[in-house]
């Protein structure tokens, strides 16, 4: 029973991510407002739902390594994973703002997460943690990303690039009732994921960080797969990029963010090397995306993908 309500949890998450992208991208439409901005908010933060609900209501029912657990897997299955099997499928055009700003921010909000984890340590603790004032240091990191999107939405208002969609072809009814609904299936969804996942994971003698890195972050990752796959079919390599980068952004600085601004999330030590991994793959990601004319190629993703194949067995050695 437990098994299926997980199952329940997770397609409740994707099927609600899938409506929360079509109806707020719907009224986005409606309103104008432009394309760049709905592929760095809406489309970016909608399939990053499930990791918040799943991460906020663990952060709430007391769970940190569940909530700390599932971003970093989650980012870790985005740039290494998905981004691999997307690029095996279609080699992934790079645009130079994700080069100059996107990539970077991703970065620096990884390093920004290593160094307030180690903040303790350094203080001779014991033991590792985000406090409240690191979640309000991440969350002003996140005033940052918002800052730059409001700039490139000026920047699009002033060049004139707005969405040519008829906007009378747009049902503002039936998307602000799919908004809804796809709120409400992401927030019972992450619910039902936290709590089976902490019922598999004391049955199977897992720790909570493991269930996180794995279970958990696999199913709450599928809407980026699937929106990156289905952009990689259509031959949408930007979007399909810019939609992983944004979410791994909105992952950290605010899923994290207001985490840990709720409580204090305590951290297990081992997960620092899980978070050194995600660094250097984001790194590598940025070169990658330097070379073979800004673009990743089939043998660079089936490198990512390899990587996160080793990565998984590892953790679960680690174990």
């Amino acid at each position: 029973m437990i098994y299926l309500l997980l199952i329940l949890g997770f397609i409740l998450l994707i099927k609600g991510a899938d409506l929360f992208v079509s109806g707020s991208s719907g009224l986005a439409k409606f309103f104008k407002i432009p394309p760049i901005i709905i592929g760095l908010t809406i489309v970016a933060f909608g399939t990053s739902a499930p990791e918040a609900a799943v991460s906020i209501s663990a952060a709430i029912k007391g769970s940190e390594s569940i909530s700390v657990g599932n971003i970093v897997g989650s980012n870790l299955i985005n740039i290494s994973l998905i981004i691999g099997i997307t690029a095996c499928i279609f080699p992934l055009k790079v645009e130079r703002a994700t080069i100059r700003k996107e990539i970077p921010l991703a970065l620096l909000g990884s390093i920004a997460l290593l160094i307030l984890i180690l903040d303790k340590s350094l203080q001779n603790s014991l033991v590792s943690s985000l406090s409240r004032a690191d979640g309000l240091i991440l969350l002003s990191f996140f005033s940052v990303f918002l800052y730059y999107i409001i700039e490139v939405a000026l920047k699009s208002q002033n060049n004139g690039h707005y969405l040519l969609n008829e906007t009378h072809s747009i049902n503002i009814k039936k998307a602000t009732i799919q908004t809804i609904l796809g709120l409400g299936g992401i927030i019972l969804g992450g619910w039902l994921v936290v709590e089976n996942a902490k019922s598999i994971a004391l049955s199977l003698g897992m720790s909570e960080t493991l269930v996180g890195l794995t279970i958990v972050a696999i199913g709450t990752s599928l809407p980026e797969m699937v929106t990156a796959i289905t952009a990689a079919l259509k031959k949408e390599s930007e979007i399909a990029l810019g939609n992983i980068i944004g979410s791994n952004i909105f992952n950290i600085l605010f899923v994290l963010g207001i985490s840990a601004t709720i409580t204090e999330l305590v951290v297990e030590s081992k997960i620092l090397f899980d978070v050194l991994l995600m660094i250097g793959l984001t790194l590598l990601l940025l070169i990658f995306s330097t070379t073979h004319q800004r673009k990743i190629n089939r043998t660079e993703g089936l490198l990512l993908s390899i990587v996160y194949v080793a990565y998984i067995i590892f953790i679960i050695i680690r174990n």
